[in-house]
């Protein structure tokens, strides 16, 4: 049987916000999670989304690479698609979470990974965890382990809501989100994987992603949250 590498998971194995960004997002939307002491837990807990099924690949440890602060823009962004124009948290989400479920190794370097991911992000740098969506992507030597046997995924987004956490405060206190535009969204799909002399696989994902819409702004994304909240 053919060795299968680890996959670019870009889901709820994701790693932990930074402490920065963390507070920013806390401090923007903590009304909106009810109780700081709920949205201190969310935030910092441990993994608790889907487990891959037998037939799935692991995820990848987050990378400590250097370069994943700053993508080098001349990288192009190989596969990764541009984000779409959308005013909408969970249409935007749902667009996310497939990009973030999709990859290719046969036709893009994980500094383009990296570009065309860092350009689905917030520019509004108070809110943007970029920690959180780098520590997704493989390090240098995975990735290049990954491309060596030809794999690539397709994400499917299955569908998109809020948490009901989220959609309880909103209506209990609508003006909380007005000083970010950030809103929490669960996505749920499936991503399958193939890589070379016909391997596949196949797993179920789910995500929670954290979505600034700004009105009369098109959408963008702000943090991949460490555990999924349905």
């Amino acid at each position: 049987m053919q060795k299968r590498f680890p996959s670019l998971s870009l889901s709820s194995y994701g790693a932990g916000w930074s402490a920065n960004r963390r507070i920013a997002i806390v401090a923007a939307i903590v009304a909106v999670l009810l109780a700081v002491a709920t949205v201190v837990a969310w935030l910092s807990g441990g993994n608790s989304g889907h487990q891959a099924p037998d037939t799935a690949a692991p995820a990848p440890a987050p990378s400590t690479s250097s370069s994943d602060a700053a993508p080098k823009p001349a990288a192009g962004s190989g596969s990764v698609p541009h984000p779409p124009r959308i005013a909408e948290p969970v249409a935007y989400a749902k667009a996310a979470a497939q990009m973030l479920w999709s990859y290719d190794t046969r036709t893009t370097s994980r500094d383009q990974q990296l570009a065309g991911m860092r350009a689905w992000m917030t520019s509004e740098t108070k809110y943007a965890d970029w920690a959180s969506v780098v520590g997704q992507v493989p390090d240098p030597v995975l990735w290049s382990r990954m491309a060596d046997q030809d794999q690539h995924a397709t994400g499917t987004v299955l569908e998109g809501h809020y948490p009901g956490a989220f959609k309880q405060a909103l209506t209990e206190d609508p003006s909380a989100i007005t000083k970010a535009y950030i809103y929490v969204v669960t996505v749920n799909g499936k991503q399958q994987i193939a890589w070379k002399k016909g391997g596949a696989g196949a797993e179920a994902r789910a995500v929670t992603l954290a979505v600034q819409c700004r009105p009369t702004h098109d959408c963008s994304l702000a943090a991949i949250a460490p555990s999924v909240t349905q």
